[in-house]
């Protein structure tokens, strides 16, 4: 099937929905729906993504979307397709970039900062720390430890797991629920959904339409596609790898424990039992990589309980 609308976790269809002056109202849009009214963002100015250090052999850090609002609030917004290891020490260093650029030089500056908010729109589910997390937003902040009563309300880190959205057309109810579905649902979709009415996403389905980019845009656009699949398509076999892999090694397991309690239990029980501790191990494997459920229920054997079990 072709595509009608951009797919908006490639690079390119993310900055031209987010990252452009022109599409402005969508970034301060998705921002205030992910913000529930605690936000209210008039305007927006965006600010250099790349960031260098304080020294020339220093890391840099290089934003998907860095901009500010009307009250001087730091937002740096990610579109993260892979799993990373340290994707949550990654953010926290992202963070002190916004930070370090509002010291002010002289001896008047009496050290009061701005807020932060650092976002990742994470196209995988997000194990670190969030194994039993049913929802697919999360919000850390400093806190008291003993209370546990927001100890610093300046720095926050938002972390959106797009696979667990799972809402249908019929149940979106919230602005919020309809930039999930856009985010989630853009790419395979044929017409605007009758439940997106806002004007803002008027603007959104003018700027994602394909078929009115021109040469230049069309091209950039394919080639972010391209480096998108090649991503997908590593992961897949990465993931073929794994399952292959603790598969064998399961199997093995099961075997082994099969006949040490064959001496107790029958080597038909043992087998069993450790046949479906490999399936276990395998789709716990599988979870921490982002892999759907649906996929695991497929490649494991498993029921969809005793995947979500696992988590």
């Amino acid at each position: 099937m072709v595509e009608k609308y951009i797919n908006p976790h490639t690079d390119f269809g993310f900055k031209r929905l987010f990252g452009s002056e022109f599409n402005k109202e969508l970034l301060i849009s998705f921002l205030n729906a992910m913000f529930h009214g605690e936000q209210n963002v008039q305007d927006i100015t965006y600010l250099n993504s790349e960031q260098l250090g304080e020294h020339v052999d220093a890391r840099r850090a290089i934003f998907d979307v860095y901009c500010e609002n009307d009250k001087g609030e730091k937002f740096i917004v990610e579109m993260q397709n892979v799993y990373q290891e340290f994707f949550k020490d990654r953010t926290i260093y992202y963070s002190t970039f916004p930070i370090r650029e509002q010291a002010q030089r002289g001896g008047d500056w009496d050290l009061h900062l701005n807020p932060v908010y650092t976002i990742g729109l994470l196209n995988f589910n997000f194990a670190d720390g969030l194994e039993n997390a049913k929802r697919w937003h999360h919000e850390g902040k400093l806190m008291e430890v003993d209370t546990h009563e927001v100890f610093y309300d300046k720095l926050t880190y938002i972390y959106v797991e797009i696979p667990k959205f799972d809402k249908k057309e019929a149940e979106l109810v919230t602005m919020y629920d309809k930039w999930m579905y856009v985010l989630k649902n853009l790419s395979n979709l044929m017409q605007r959904p009758a439940a997106l009415q806002e004007r803002v996403f008027t603007r959104l389905f003018e700027q994602a339409e394909i078929s009115k980019f021109n040469k230049q845009e069309l091209k950039l656009y394919e080639d972010s596609v391209n480096a998108y699949r090649d991503i997908v398509n590593a992961i897949r076999t990465a993931e073929k790898k794994k399952f292959a892999e603790g598969r064998a090694e399961g199997m093995a397991e099961g075997m082994g424990k099969g006949m040490a309690e064959g001496m107790e239990k029958g080597m038909v029980k043992g087998k069993a039992e450790g046949e479906k501790e490999a399936k276990e191990k395998i789709a716990a494997n599988l979870l921490s990589l982002g892999v759907s459920v649906e996929t695991i229920v497929q490649a494991s054997g498993l029921s969809e309980e005793e995947i979500e079990n696992l988590r």
